[in-house]
């Protein structure tokens, strides 16, 4: 690298990424890097691979910037603000995601979830860094009384455990933006985003979570691959047109993008807050989704009938007004780039689960 590039990069504005290396994290920091922001990125690599730091490398052609620190210590927060230096924004992952693991075991997700972000806006405040964006989810919304979903629509009962530390979360940021004290934040973004999938084009970095996936598109794409005997469609009776429960599933490339333009907010706006719903708009089910991966494919995903799981919602889609005129976002690839890249990452996976998979 030139030293008058090396000179840019250095006085780009500098974000923090906690949960970088995780799979929505590991695609923001790539598109941070593209839109010309300095990233570090604040992870233990507890629920992530070491080698998506090389996919990250590899893509950006900059070794990633890794502080291993655990978001709920906060003397390890403090020391890694302290490494970093000046810091612009937070970009705040760090989480625990599982709906059914929340059930099982929740108070591991109250104390992750919500204590960790206690945690960072304490240390944000003491190294004087007051803008973040926070990693929500639609979750918050429960099951809607309506569709499609709109940032004004009631937050009713979390129906999981991880959805209700979102719930927390959001309202803890809202008193911290809205105080005068030590902690106060200046600028909050909140995305509430709906279910992301799909792979960098590169196939480089994508989504591998450790054991059964939780999330259908992994769960189909290591189907289709031989990893999983077969797909396990949880419900058949919802009252919905073939019965499977739906959703609203965008690439995680657009959702990436989003971070960027709402890190881009949260550093030219005056003090405030924002909650954004992130979403194609569009309601696809189990089945058609498993359709769309066939089609995108041309590989057949053997599936079986399995009884709803607790803490599942019916169905629930976005509405994007807010997120086209706050952030002037939408998003622009198709469910079959979407699975075709999902595939491709599958596909480069190899045939062998590695190991803990």
């Amino acid at each position: 690298m030139n030293a008058s590039l090396r000179m840019a990069i250095d006085a780009a504005p500098h974000i923090v990424v906690t949960g970088g290396a995780g799979y929505i994290g590991s695609h923001a920091v790539v598109a941070l890097f593209a839109a010309g922001y300095r990233v570090t990125i604040f992870d233990d690599l507890r629920r992530s691979h070491p080698q998506v730091l090389d996919g990250i490398a590899a893509i950006t052609g900059e070794p990633a910037s890794l502080v291993s620190v655990d978001i709920c210590d906060e003397a390890a927060l403090d020391a890694a603000f302290a490494q970093c230096g000046q810091v612009d924004a937070v970009i705040h992952f760090a989480a625990y995601k599982s709906v059914r693991e929340s059930v099982a075991d929740p108070v591991i997700y109250y104390r992750n979830n919500v204590g960790g972000t206690v945690s960072l806006i304490a240390a944000m405040a003491r190294a004087r860094c007051r803008r973040l964006v926070f990693s929500s989810s639609c979750t918050v919304y429960g099951q809607p009384d309506a569709l499609p979903v709109t940032e004004a629509s009631p937050m009713k009962t979390a129906a999981s455990p991880y959805g209700a530390s979102k719930q927390m979360c959001e309202r803890i940021l809202r008193d911290a933006q809205a105080a005068k004290g030590n902690t106060s934040l200046s600028h909050v973004v909140s995305l509430r985003y709906f279910n992301p999938a799909g792979a960098h084009p590169s196939a480089l970095i994508g989504e591998l979570p450790a054991g059964t996936p939780d999330n259908l598109i992994p769960y189909i794409t290591q189907t289709a691959a031989g990893w999983r005997k077969t797909l396990r469609v949880f419900g058949s009776d919802y009252p919905t047109p073939d019965g499977t429960a739906i959703r609203d599933y965008l690439h995680v490339m657009d959702l990436a993008e989003a971070h960027v333009a709402a890190v881009e907010l949260a550093m030219r706006a005056s003090p405030g807050l924002e909650e954004i719903n992130l979403g194609t708009g569009i309601g696809v089910s189990v089945l058609q989704a498993v359709a769309a991966f066939e089609h995108a494919t041309g590989v057949t995903v053997p599936i079986e009938m399995a009884p709803r799981r607790p803490g599942d919602i019916e169905q629930i889609w976005s509405s994007g007004t807010r997120a086209a005129d706050k952030l002037g976002w939408r998003t622009v690839r198709s469910i079959d780039e979407m699975m075709a890249s999902a595939w491709a990452w599958q596909t480069r996976l190899g045939s062998t689960p590695p190991a803990g998979v």
